[in-house]
């Protein structure tokens, strides 16, 4: 089912973008360059229908950020896990002061990583998912029936209760360490749409190449 946009759950979005990219040498996946942008970009369109995107990364991706309602963060100490980069990004969205004004309180936080160069297809299933109904957090389920806690859909309370009771915190915590007490229900999701780019060979297969532009 495809959604007009006003027909979309009211939602923020984190994107995770600053991963070590061991197994391609140390190269960012966020600048990896794939049909003319790099897979920040797309992932940024993919999530366009977002109220604020945080984006948890290294300074230097902020060139590639539109120039509205969207921001770097950065975990600490870096390199400390995905969770981690969440807990910085939701600190950021609905931490003291910013959602004083109701600016930016969302009931929905997609947490999306940025090497999943057709993760637009997963975006659009979760938010249908979502539409259709909104009782739980949603996550997507690859075709080979593998859960991605990085494609996900998650009720925006839920996921801030989560962060926030992790009494060791969050460095090198597992995601599914640290949604061990949110409910979410699988959603299929479209072949590929989260198909990720951790080695050079995942890259060949899409065509994907080293970065070698600015912003």
């Amino acid at each position: 089912m495809d959604l007009e946009p006003e027909q979309l759950p009211a939602f923020n979005a984190v994107v995770l973008a600053g991963g070590r990219s061991s197994r391609l040498d140390g190269v960012p996946k966020a600048g990896l360059l794939y049909n003319g942008q790099t897979l920040l970009e797309r992932t940024l369109e993919a999530v366009s229908h977002a109220g604020c995107v945080a984006v948890a990364g290294p300074a230097e991706l902020e060139a590639f950020l539109p120039r509205e309602r969207s921001f770097m963060v950065r975990e600490d100490p870096p390199f400390s896990g995905p969770a981690a980069a969440v807990g910085a990004a939701l600190s950021a969205l609905y931490g003291e002061g910013q959602t004083a004004d109701g600016s930016r309180a969302r009931p929905w936080t997609l947490v999306l990583a940025c090497d999943m160069p057709a993760s637009a297809g997963a975006v659009r299933a979760l938010l249908s998912e979502a539409a259709s109904d909104p009782a739980q957090s949603v996550m997507a389920r690859d075709s080979s029936g593998a859960l991605q806690p990085l494609a996900a859909l998650y009720r925006t309370a839920d996921l801030l209760r989560a962060v926030n009771g992790q009494p060791d915190g969050l460095e090198n915590l597992s995601m599914f360490r640290l949604l061990a007490r949110v409910q979410w229900r699988e959603v299929a999701v479209p072949e590929g749409s989260t198909a990720d780019v951790d080695t050079w060979a995942d890259a060949g297969k899409w065509g994907i190449r080293p970065g070698n532009r600015t912003a």
